[in-house]
C-alpha cells in the first residue's frame, strides 16, 4: 500500500515506478485513505483511473486492456475509455474517474487532493 507521504513533489503522490507496469498491462495501487486506483500502460503512455468498475465491484486492473486505450471489465465486459473515463459498452453506462498522470523521475504520480 502506498503512503501519501511518499510524494514525487509537493501535493503529488507517487503511485509506482513506470518500470513496474509493463506495456499492455495494468496494476492496482492502494493509497491510504483512498479507493484503489488502476495504473495502465498502453504503448508507453500511462493512464490512471479508479480501479472499481462503475457497473459492479470488479477490479478494472484485472480486466483486458486494449491497444486503442480501453479497459474492459473482467466481470461483464463493459468497457471504458482510459482518456476520458467514458463508459463505451454495455452494461457499463456510468463513467469512471480518470486522473491526469504526472511522470517524475521514473515514477507515475497523480495530483493529491483531499477527498470531499
Amino acid at each position: 500500500m502506498a503512503d501519501p507521504a511518499t510524494t514525487c513533489s509537493a501535493n503529488v503522490v507517487r503511485l509506482c515506478g513506470s518500470a513496474e507496469v509493463a506495456d499492455g498491462e495494468a496494476r492496482r495501487v492502494e493509497i491510504n485513505g483512498r479507493a484503489p486506483l488502476a495504473v495502465y500502460n498502453v504503448g508507453g503512455t500511462f493512464y490512471v483511473s479508479d480501479d472499481t468498475c462503475s457497473h459492479g465491484e470488479a477490479s478494472l486492473s484485472e480486466g483486458m486492456l486494449t491497444e486503442d486505450g480501453r479497459i474492459e471489465c473482467p466481470w461483464h465486459t463493459g468497457s471504458f475509455c482510459l482518456k476520458s473515463g467514458e463508459a463505451l459498452t454495455s452494461p457499463a453506462d456510468v463513467a469512471i474517474r480518470v486522473y491526469p498522470v504526472i511522470l517524475q523521475d521514473g515514477a507515475i504520480c497523480i495530483q493529491h487532493k483531499e477527498e470531499a
